[in-house]
């Protein structure tokens, strides 16, 4: 079965226009490097721009993508780093690991067996290792955008929870991440129908208003937000 669903055209359309969002990046950037230990891997790296963050934080990095032709370009844009491997990977599989964890954005909700893919993800990991997530959230906000690009859900810290728990990972922080930005998308994407794309709305966006965004969400956890940041433990 193949990892991710929709027109990859518009997925790569998008990545390439969200790569603009350096502010936005950084600080989810910055959410996962206290969990990542000295070993992670990127499960769905896109065009690379994470990895590259991360793996100057660690000593070993490990790359993956399931598209065939993001991979190529993947591997041509971290040739020149050698801390770094990049491999395919498709989820659901049967592979094991011994990383220190595996982090994965904005893939999850892409596929059908989310269940089975996280249990994926948790056998790549040593016992006691983390397994990072960062999805969209609420139903309610699924638009013509999410499914051109291949969403099959969106998620609740209360659904994410319960698949990382099914899949037999133990939950250790979920919080709800970049309010703002959840009222912004609701209105680009499902009132006006556009595409999260580069343009000026994102620039807009991700100099002025996300700073203080994050700000305020380091000194209090909003009830809602975009997306859905968790980090859950593989047993000992």
């Amino acid at each position: 079965m193949p990892q991710i669903t929709g027109d990859q055209r518009v997925q790569s359309e998008v990545l390439e226009g969200l790569a603009t969002a350096v502010n936005h990046r950084t600080w989810f950037v910055e959410l996962a490097v206290p969990y990542l230990g000295d070993n992670p891997i990127e499960i769905g790296s896109g065009l690379g721009d994470y990895a590259l963050a991360w793996s100057e934080r660690v000593p070993r990095f490990t790359a993956t993508e399931a598209d065939p032709d993001r991979l190529v370009r993947l591997k041509e844009r971290l040739a020149d780093h050698p801390t770094i491997e990049v491999r395919q990977m498709l989820l659901p599989h049967s592979d094991r690991g011994d990383h220190s964890a595996a982090v994965s954005y904005n893939v999850l909700e892409h596929i059908e067996d989310h269940v089975s893919a996280l249990r994926s993800m948790r056998d790549l990991v040593r016992p006691g290792g983390a397994v990072i997530i960062i999805v969209p959230a609420f139903q309610f906000a699924m638009s013509p955008a999410d499914i051109a690009t291949g969403h099959v859900r969106r998620y609740t810290k209360r659904s994410l929870a319960a698949a990382m728990t099914e899949a037999g990972l133990t939950v250790e922080k979920i919080h709800y991440a970049n309010a703002l930005g959840l009222i912004g998308y609701f209105m680009a994407t499902k009132v006006f129908r556009l595409m999260p794309k580069e343009g000026p709305m994102v620039k807009i966006y991700d100099t002025l208003v996300l700073p203080a965004t994050k700000a305020a969400e380091q000194r209090l956890r909003p009830p809602f937000g975009q997306s859905v940041f968790a980090v859950a433990r593989v047993p000992s």
